[in-house]
């Protein structure tokens, strides 16, 4: 059994960052990101003490029965983030999606707009064009897509993506794991 991913999802429905379950539990943040990643495993006393701060009880979190999770999400679920300097705008379709594998969002880019530039990642990116026309810049290439054509890359260079259209363009994108 994965252990880290149901502790994971615990802390996320308690509304604990993983730096505020460390300091509740006298561990490391990073220890407790290995530990949701399944990458190392907690004594019992530390798993213990973990749910106890999660206000789990031992036999809940070993129940078989999936708790009722969100699966669809609306219009008021949505957060944005407007960044008028370089013209984009962001707007999460899941709440706390960064804390998930995968952050789905809608990036609207003004007229001239640029989407900040990210450093090399392990992430994958995806998006599909729903207006307009981009430039992505992927290391020293750029490549173009337009309304109805779909980005595809791993983002294992310096990457950003720009406005390439006498208007506003629009996109679906998704990435995963600490791109945004």
């Amino acid at each position: 059994m994965r252990i880290g991913k149901k502790i994971k999802n615990l802390r996320l429905k308690k509304g604990l960052t993983q730096e505020e379950l460390g300091e509740r539990t006298d561990l490391s943040k990073g220890y407790i990101s290995q530990i949701e990643r399944d990458l190392s495993s907690p004594s019992i006393e530390t798993f213990f003490d973990i749910l106890e701060v999660l206000g789990c009880p031992p036999r809940e979190f070993f129940d078989d029965i999936e708790s009722d999770q969100k699966v669809v999400y609306k219009e008021e679920d949505q957060t944005d983030y407007l960044d008028e300097e370089l013209g984009y705008k962001i707007q999460w379709l899941v709440p706390e999606s960064n804390e998930n594998e995968m952050e789905p969002i809608i990036l609207t880019l003004e007229k001239s707009g640029e989407f900040k530039q990210f450093e090399p990642s392990l992430s994958e990116t995806f998006a599909y064009i729903l207006k307009g026309r981009v430039i992505v810049k992927l290391g020293r290439k750029t490549y173009t897509a337009r309304a109805g054509e779909s980005i595809y890359f791993h983002a294992s260079e310096d990457h950003q993506i720009v406005n390439d259209f006498d208007g506003v363009s629009e996109l679906l994108l998704v990435a995963t794991d600490s791109y945004l």
